[in-house]
C-alpha cells in the first residue's frame, strides 16, 4: 500500500478489495455466485477495521494523524463524530504541516537515500539538520501573546467610560492585526521546513 493512499483513496481502495476478494472466494468455492462477504457479519466487521486501521497507520506516517472518512470505511456511512473528528484530523495536519513537520520528510529523505550523510557532518562541516531562527521567531509570537491579552482584560474589566473603553479595545485589536500582519509577511521564519531536500535542492 503506499505511502499516500490514505483518506478517500483508502476508501476507494477498500472497496475494490472487496469486490477482489469476493470473486477470490468464489473462484474458490468458499462463497456460492451470489454469495458476499458482507453476509457474514463477523468477517465483515473484521474486514473494515483492517481497511481502517491500516489507513490510519499510512496516515500517521505520512501526516501524523489518523486517516480521514475512517468512519465509512469502518461502518459503511458517514457520522456526525466522523465528521468531527476529520475536522479535527485536518486542523492538526494544517498546524504539523507548516509547523512541525520538516523532520518527517527528513527521516523518509535518510530512509529512501535521497540524503547521503557526509562523514564530517555535524563535525567539521556543519549539519544540515540545524536551523538558524531569527529574533522574529521568538518575540512575535511572545508580542501577539500579550496584545491578545490585553485585548481580553480591556473586555473583561469594566471601565468607567465606555467610550475609553471602546478606544482601548480598538487599539489593541488594531496591535493584533499588525502582528499578525509582521508574522505573515515573516511566514517562512515560523515554518518548519524539510532541511535536507531543502540542502539537496540547492545543491
Amino acid at each position: 500500500n503506499c505511502i499516500d493512499c490514505l483518506d478517500r483513496t483508502n476508501v476507494v481502495q477498500s472497496m475494490l478489495a472487496r469486490i477482489s476478494l469476493n470473486e477470490q472466494l468464489h473462484s474458490m468455492g468458499i462463497l456460492h455466485e451470489s454469495g458476499s462477504s458482507e453476509m457474514h457479519d463477523g468477517f465483515d466487521k473484521l474486514f473494515k477495521n483492517v481497511w481502517a486501521d491500516n489507513a490510519d497507520a499510512c496516515s500517521v506516517q505520512y501526516s501524523g494523524t489518523g486517516a480521514l472518512k475512517t468512519d465509512f470505511t469502518r461502518t459503511g456511512k458517514r457520522t456526525m463524530f466522523g465528521l468531527l473528528k476529520d475536522g479535527w484530523n485536518s486542523m492538526v495536519r494544517y498546524y504539523k504541516n507548516n509547523f512541525a513537520d520538516g523532520f518527517r520528510q527528513d527521516a523518509i529523505d535518510l530512509f529512501l537515500g535521497n540524503h547521503v550523510v557526509e562523514l564530517a557532518e555535524g563535525a567539521s562541516l556543519p549539519s544540515p539538520l540545524e536551523r538558524k531562527q531569527g529574533w522574529r521567531y521568538r518575540v512575535l509570537p511572545l508580542v501577539l501573546l500579550f496584545v491578545f491579552s490585553m485585548l481580553i482584560m480591556c473586555m473583561m474589566i469594566p471601565a468607567t467610560s465606555i467610550r475609553a473603553q471602546f478606544m482601548y479595545c480598538c487599539f489593541w485589536f488594531a496591535a493584533i492585526l499588525l502582528t499578525l500582519f509582521f508574522i505573515y509577511k515573516t511566514g517562512t521564519d515560523f515554518v518548519n521546513q524539510p532541511r535536507l531536500s531543502t540542502k539537496d535542492k540547492d545543491v
